[in-house]
């Protein structure tokens, strides 16, 4: 089994193999990739990833005391949410000073293909990068496992000594690694000291952790499977779940809900992400069964998650009026400025969560 463990990073400018090959078959690739490299370092070999970042990680930053990751949708244009969150960061002013701003891009394999990318790129089959599912080369590295690799960096206290709060925000596919990796996270264990916020942007849909469904009337329910037998497998449920996670028993997986009911976790719903027909909906049956689209199925999530701990829930949920799928929109939103550097305040949130 690969090492879970990262000893060193490296960071440098991103270099391209001049070529032409033909977009691939089910997508096209992305047109743009970021512009610096961030490799991960282990005992089985070496990865890299294409990122955005407003700082030199290889100096020492004693004047950063927060970080601010932002995680792209399914089209990987880790520019356009770069650039939101470095609006949203000029925005907030004074509140920002001191943030390191960070946008990691999770590559397709016909990315790697298109750009002629060294082979040390990591890649994704399809949109697998979304599920923590382990990379199709060079190294069956999770998402998960990048992520750890880059808050393990900003643990680093001769790095950044003085880094008190991480935030990771991500919108659409994002939002669905970021639910997903909040619940298995094992950084845990490196980021003492430091807080750790989630804010999950209009996912496609959300990981539960029983057979219970929404219904029609605002009720839950056991799901009939019959009616989609993988409604409950990984990424909507805990059947047949990536090698990053260890649970193997019905406790672990309670455990994790207990951490996950407690974690700073803010869900940002646009109030006008409402087309049950939106290309990038997840339209599986399992997805289906979380509800109609994305508003729906973040309402109904939200209370899923609030009637199941009603004595230590500690969890959000804010509304960005006049929104739909747009990613940018949602990151520079006053919402998003306050949850991301708590600056101003967010005008809509849901009656039962914490202002």
């Amino acid at each position: 089994m690969l090492e879970r463990a990262f000893a060193t990073f490296s960071m440098s400018s991103l270099i391209l193999i001049s070529g032409v090959v033909s977009a691939a078959e089910h997508e096209k690739p992305v047109k743009h990739l970021a512009r610096q490299a961030y490799s991960i370092h282990t005992a089985h070999g070496d990865a890299s990833l294409p990122m955005e970042i407003s700082v030199d990680l290889t100096k020492i930053h004693p004047e950063i005391t927060r970080a601010a990751i932002v995680f792209h949708g399914k089209g990987r244009n880790v520019e356009g949410y770069f650039a939101a969150l470095e609006r949203a960061a000029r925005d907030a002013g004074h509140d920002a000073d001191g943030t390191l701003l960070w946008a990691p891009q999770f590559l397709r394999e016909e990315d790697v293909g298109a750009h002629h990318l060294a082979t040390q790129f990591l890649r994704w089959h399809a949109g697998s990068w979304t599920a923590g599912e382990p990379a199709s080369g060079p190294l069956p590295l999770s998402s998960f496992d990048v992520i750890d690799a880059m808050l393990a960096t900003l643990a680093d206290r001769q790095r950044f000594p003085n880094l008190t709060t991480v935030v990771l925000i991500g919108h659409s596919g994002g939002g669905q690694l970021l639910n997903r990796y909040a619940i298995v996270r094992k950084s845990a264990r490196t980021m003492v000291g430091v807080h750790l916020r989630f804010v999950i942007a209009n996912p496609s849909s959300y990981f539960y952790f029983s057979d219970d469904r929404p219904q029609r009337n605002g009720s839950f329910a056991a799901f009939q499977e019959v009616a989609c037998p993988a409604f409950n497998q990984w990424k909507y449920g805990p059947a047949n779940a990536p090698p990053y996670v260890v649970a193997t028993y019905p406790a672990d997986w309670q455990r994790y809900e207990q951490e996950y009911a407690k974690a700073d976790v803010i869900y940002l719903l646009g109030s006008d992400d409402t087309d049950p027909a939106q290309a990038d909906l997840d339209s599986s049956c399992a997805g289906e069964a979380e509800g109609p689209e994305r508003l729906d199925r973040g309402k109904s999530y939200f209370r899923y998650l609030e009637s199941r701990h009603p004595q230590d829930f500690g969890q959000r949920l804010w509304f960005v009026r006049g929104v739909a799928h747009v990613g940018s929109r949602m990151v520079e939103s006053p919402c998003a400025i306050a949850a991301v550097f708590e600056h101003g305040d967010c005008a809509e949130i849901s009656a039962g969560a914490k202002p």
